[in-house]
């Protein structure tokens, strides 16, 4: 009888092999095989399933960091491309954002967010309280304004990853279902039953679980809340987040909650966020919950006559610098990192996977790799 940690080599050796089919994972396939390469992608639950099925599905420019407002920008544009080609399923909706200010020195944040935006060519409007209660008469009356992105974008997660997957296949794409990688080294993967893998190069896009195949990166995880509504269309026209939501995402040690809310193209409202650190229980926390419920109702007090039909969690990926980990491991020659994207995983997955295809092909990118790069940040753990 062989060792159990013995490997059987699969016969096959392919030119990039990707641990996990995430939004990430999928959108790594998707642009490796546009450009030609052989895909293998192994993933041991759903396609487009753990932080993936968790996410709004915001597209949203975001602004905490010039090296922030470049990828998600950047990856915003890719969106807008593919747009055509995404099937209904994806839900994608070009809803805008609008960020909702309650005193003078969050419309100041609002002045401040509408330069920056402008200056940097994304359209944004500043909204006085009267225009706000137009676009979103459910908001609760004493708002003093907003701003609205206009190009922001919705779209239903699970969908777009497997219709990212399909996108691979049409090309050289194999998946290996109810699998996990064991181990990925500058060979290849060796998978939990003990196959292997060989692949030229080999990318750790798993989210949260990245630290087990990567040892002494610096990712952990965030857990976070949504609740979903029955049909009530027209009831929210923008996804809606509060100025104070920037304030809460800034924190890297305590529990928070925020005002964030989405439409669906189905009619239904998707109710958020929540943050929490240290939790390990992907069970609902009933006073998380109801603190996140509340202050939505705060914000549209008429939110407590709707039916909540779904409630469930979910864990981001976090990095202490708030920007995901895109490039070649700091270890293994040709093992890659895909992940630590927290919050903005849906928004720039596809701007991820063409910055990290640009390195593995040599190719230049239409914005520096270095902010994202995983060489950026020490190590406390060294991998033979």
């Amino acid at each position: 009888m062989s060792s159990p940690t013995a490997s059987i080599r699969s016969g096959k050796t392919f030119d990039l092999v990707i641990a996990g089919a995430g939004i990430v994972g999928t959108a790594i396939a998707a642009e490796a095989t546009g450009a030609g390469l052989s895909v293998a992608i192994v993933e041991p639950d759903q396609v487009g399933g753990g932080a993936t099925a968790a996410g709004m599905g915001h597209l949203v420019v975001m602004d905490d960091s010039e090296a922030q407002f470049k990828l998600t920008n950047y990856s915003q544009s890719i969106w807008t491309l593919l747009s055509s080609e995404l099937p209904r399923q994806v839900e994608y909706e070009r809803a805008g954002t609008i960020w909702i200010a309650l005193d003078d020195e969050e419309m100041a944040e609002v002045r401040r967010k509408h330069d920056y935006y402008s200056n940097r060519g994304v359209s944004a409007e500043i909204l006085d309280s009267r225009a706000l209660r137009e676009a979103e008469p459910n908001l609760r009356s004493d708002v003093i304004g907003g701003l609205r992105i206009p190009a922001d974008a919705v779209i239903y997660p699970p969908c777009a990853a497997r219709f990212l997957l399909e996108k691979a296949r049409m090309h050289k794409c194999e998946i290996f279902g109810g699998k996990s990688v064991a181990e990925l080294t500058s060979e290849g993967a060796r998978l939990n039953d003990g196959t292997f893998l060989s692949a030229g190069a080999t990318v750790n896009a798993t989210g949260h679980w990245a630290p087990e195949l990567s040892p002494g990166i610096d990712v952990q995880k965030r857990k976070g809340h949504l609740v979903i509504t029955e049909r009530y269309p027209g009831f929210v026209r923008h996804q809606l987040v509060e100025l104070g939501y920037l304030k809460s995402a800034h924190s890297v040690t305590s529990d928070s909650v925020a005002f964030n809310v989405q439409p669906r193209r189905t009619g239904q409202i998707l109710i958020g966020s929540s943050r929490q650190y240290g939790v390990q229980e992907k069970t609902v926390d009933e006073h998380i919950l109801k603190s996140m419920i509340d202050r939505a109702e705060s914000f549209m007090p008429s939110l407590a006559r709707l039916q909540a039909i779904r409630v469930w969690t979910g864990f981001r990926a976090a990095t202490p610098d708030k920007l995901p980990l895109i490039g070649r491991s700091n270890d293994l020659e040709k093992v890659y990192l895909a992940t630590g994207h927290e919050g903005l995983g849906i928004t720039t997955s596809l701007a991820t996977a063409r910055l990290l295809v640009d390195e593995l092909l040599n190719r230049p990118s239409e914005i520096s790799r270095q902010p994202y790069s995983p060489s950026r940040v020490s190590r406390e753990v060294t991998v033979a």
